[in-house]
Parts: structure tokens; C-alpha cells; sequence
């Protein structure tokens, strides 16, 4: 049986993110009952700026990322860019908790943005911690219109839903193929990417 975790990078309490993340988190199970999902939300058990010592959530946060075979990355855009708590989280992650794990990058916007942060994390959010960024990614875009309870509002919110579920499906598709590289590469000689 998988597991895969979601982070909610916002700090905001009751954010969008976390609303997209808890989405995606049920679409999983829906569309494979025996996985198992764990979700790690930032504004609800928030690390300190980094390298604060000792941070209060990072050990909970870091076993289950461990555990983890993939991980769902939700990220708001705040004025361009990745927003701070997940550039904070990838001071702590490393590749003891996600080394040659298959990731799908979300980005969130409440306007038409939502692209940067995932040219952000595709650039500087893999290196050390060896994580796999896989092709496919996701954008939500006037995120307060889409993936609320109950049926699809509109068509553009049925779209997204059903693009969420071809994401999600690929991710587990990298999932099951990566499963066997992971302890199979040594990286004791050269622990960091170039």
C-alpha cells in the first residue's frame, strides 16, 4: 500500500491551499481507496524560519514524509513567487525524507496567476533533497471559484477537477515506477546535487 503525502504551504490559517490540498487528498482516495494519504498543513503546524532549533512540528512533519512514496506540493503564489513557508520547509526537508520520491507541483491563485510558483520549485526545490519533480503539474487559478464542497459550479471548475484527477493519476503512475530506485542509489560520495 502507497502513501503520499500533501503539504499545504500556506501560513494563512483556512487558505485556499489548504482548501486544495484536503481536495486532492479526498480525489486520491477516491480514485484509490487503498492508498493511504497524510496531509501536513504549514499555517496549522508551522516550522519556524529556519535554522530555529528546536522546531516543534519538524520531527511529526518529517515522519511522515519519511513514510511517504510521493508527495503533492501545494503552493500559493505571494506576488510571484513560492511563498516563504515553502521555501522555509525545503531548509528542513532533505533526502532522508525525500530522496527519488515523485512529486506533482500545485501553484494557487485567486487571480489568473499560479504559474511562477511552479517554475520557482522546479528550479531550486529539488537539488539537495534529491525530490523528482514529475512533468505533469497543476494550476489553480481563481482558486475561491473551484474545488469547494459539493458538485462542480461551473465548467471551468469541472475542468480543473477533471485535470486534478489526470494529475493525480500520473503522479501515481511515477509512484509505483520509482518505488524500486529508492535505496538502490548510493549517494555517500556525492550527497548534494551540483
Amino acid at each position: 500500500m502507497s502513501t503520499i503525502a500533501l503539504l499545504a504551504g500556506s501560513s494563512r490559517p483556512d487558505s485556499q491551499s489548504g482548501k486544495v490540498a484536503r481536495y486532492l487528498s479526498r480525489r486520491l482516495v477516491a480514485l484509490q481507496p487503498s492508498l493511504q494519504v497524510e496531509l501536513i498543513d504549514l499555517a496549522l503546524e508551522p516550522l519556524p524560519l529556519w535554522p530555529a532549533a528546536p522546531a516543534e512540528h519538524w520531527p511529526d512533519h518529517a515522519e511522515i514524509l519519511r513514510r511517504a512514496d510521493a508527495l503533492v506540493l501545494v503552493s500559493p503564489e505571494w506576488n510571484g513567487m513560492a511563498c516563504p513557508a515553502v521555501k522555509n520547509f525545503f531548509l528542513y526537508a532533505g533526502r532522508d525524507e525525500l530522496a527519488h520520491k515523485p512529486c506533482l507541483l500545485v501553484g494557487v491563485s485567486s487571480g489568473i496567476g499560479g504559474a511562477y510558483p511552479i517554475s520557482e520549485l522546479r528550479a531550486s526545490g529539488y537539488k539537495n533533497c534529491r525530490l523528482c519533480h514529475i512533468p505533469e503539474h497543476l494550476i489553480i487559478r481563481q482558486v475561491e471559484k473551484v474545488m469547494n464542497e459539493g458538485d462542480a459550479a461551473d465548467a471551468e471548475d469541472a475542468r480543473i477537477r477533471r485535470r486534478s484527477d489526470y494529475a493525480l493519476q500520473v503522479l501515481l503512475q511515477y509512484t509505483e515506477a520509482l518505488a524500486p530506485i529508492r535505496g538502490r542509489i548510493e549517494m555517500a560520495e556525492f550527497p548534494t546535487g551540483m
